[in-house]
């Protein structure tokens, strides 16, 4: 008993100790601001940034989608698997217990008239086993399944994050798809008005057919447009359906793609700030820790494991017997050491190792791109600007040229066909201008999934 009470400090100690190497978080160059920023402000996207769109419509199905959507269940799913990976890991700290029972019978006799032997046996027995964590393997195998655990964890709120965007930029490109069909129709109407002019008119003797021809035409290329426009507004919405985790069907809208919110700025914060808040450079680096403690299980693997054991039982043909007269015990101490290997055991280090290096590239990598991906978008919104801007003054140009012609026409000081000149470039025009107003509004979506926030109050929300 001594010397086991002398030994159990020196355990403890060794205990203390694990093989292999601590993590650290690689250097990282990291900008003082994002290109393309103004100064650096308190980032919009730490707040749910759909909120600040002010489309109630758009809020809901976000809501629903990270509520219900299959891409956000099953993230849940691999994070309670994670965690139970993670319980398993930890269990390895505590001693395994085992319990067994048996009954078996024995008959004897000589051969050919000597005495019958008829006896019955019952055995009960408790095992113990548990692994001296000496050089950190256990602790090491926790500390990465706690790692793998929390990239999950990181999984989940990156999917969340994408699938918020990936609704937002698939409403908005409904509502362009249904102001693109309002213009449709709108200009569909003013050609129908036109050619049923011209075809009065003709009917006269007052216009020539080739007024008529080219109005029918305009008429009949723009109301080829409707059908293909509804077609698309159709599949966009099944696809907004499924993406919040519904059967086929319709969306309900809310603000029209022109009274949707596209503020001038967007404060995006400094650059480390990203690699606090956006979860796949979180899940990255806490892949990093999972690589750096295998690394350390590895090592661990060249050391011997001490295990104890021990069991009590006991053994007699009667139940009530067993713990009275046939108790058994025993205790002991086992080592199992590596001699020789063929090169295994370091070639499982070097494996890990070079996981290791893997890992550390793709964080490397993911922060690089994360910081691209930001600078990208900022430019993208500020050029959109100036492209909507001058597609705006384009619209107006021609909605007053169609105007002028139309009144010339009417007075007598111009032909018809400039009237028909001016509505097929009006027409064009609108629609480039509800393109870009849904790519600006589809940029600053992908800028605030870039910024990676949000998900902090929708993980509350559900």
């Amino acid at each position: 008993m001594r010397k086991t009470t002398l030994l159990l400090p020196v355990i403890a100690f060794l205990s203390a100790c694990a093989v292999g190497p601590n993590y650290k978080a690689p250097p990282l160059a990291v900008p003082d601001q994002f290109r393309g920023a103004s100064a650096p402000a308190a980032p919009i996207a730490n707040r749910e940034w759909w909120a600040a769109l002010q489309d109630e419509a758009l809020e809901s199905l976000i809501q629903e989608a990270l509520a219900t959507g299959y891409d956000v269940r099953l993230a849940a799913w691999r994070v309670e698997e994670a965690r139970a990976q993670l319980g398993i890991a930890k269990s390895e700290f505590y001693p395994g217990v085992q319990a067994g029972a048996g009954w078996s019978k024995n008959h004897q006799s000589e051969f050919p008239f000597g005495p019958i032997d008829d006896s019955a046996l019952y055995d009960v027995n408790v095992g113990v086993s548990w692994e001296i964590d000496l050089w950190g393997r256990i602790r090491r195998l926790k500390e990465a399944a706690l790692a793998r655990y929390l990239a999950t964890e990181e999984a989940q709120k990156g999917v969340q994050l994408s699938l918020a965007a990936e609704v937002a930029a698939g409403y908005f490109q409904l509502r362009a798809l249904d102001f693109q069909l309002e213009i449709a129709r709108r200009t569909a109407e003013a050609f129908q008005g036109t050619q049923d002019l011209f075809d009065r008119r003709l009917a006269a003797g007052l216009a020539s057919p080739l007024e008529t021809s080219s109005a029918a035409a305009s008429l009949a290329s723009t109301k080829a447009t409707i059908p293909e426009l509804e077609r698309r507004i159709a599949a966009q919405e099944n696809l907004l359906a499924f993406l919040v985790g519904r059967n086929p069907g319709e969306i309900k809208r809310g603000k029209p793609l022109e009274d949707q919110i596209v503020p001038p700025e967007v404060p995006v914060g400094i650059p480390s700030d990203l690699l606090k808040r956006r979860p796949d450079l979180l899940q990255a680096e806490q892949e990093l820790v999972a690589a750096n403690a295998d690394v350390g299980v590895a090592v661990a693997e060249f050391f011997p494991r001490i295990s104890l054991t021990g069991a009590f039982g006991g053994v007699a043909p009667q139940v009530s017997d067993i713990f009275s007269d046939g108790k058994t015990w025993s205790i002991g101490a086992g080592l199992l050491t590596p001699v020789f290997q063929g090169g295994r055991l370091k070639q499982n280090k070097r494996a890990a190792e070079a996981r290791w290096e893997q890992a550390k590239v793709q964080y490397e990598r993911s922060v690089t791109n994360a910081f691209s991906e930001v600078a990208t978008a900022l430019v993208a919104y500020e050029k959109l600007a100036v492209t909507e801007s001058e597609l705006s003054r384009a619209v107006a140009a021609y909605r007053e040229a169609f105007r002028v012609s139309n009144s010339r026409y009417l007075s007598g000081l111009s032909d018809y066909l400039d009237v028909l000149q001016a509505q097929r470039q009006l027409y064009p025009a609108e629609q480039a201008l509800a393109q870009t107003r849904y790519e600006r509004l589809a940029t600053l979506v992908g800028l605030f999934r870039a910024l990676g926030g949000g998900w902090e109050e929708a993980n509350r929300a559900s």
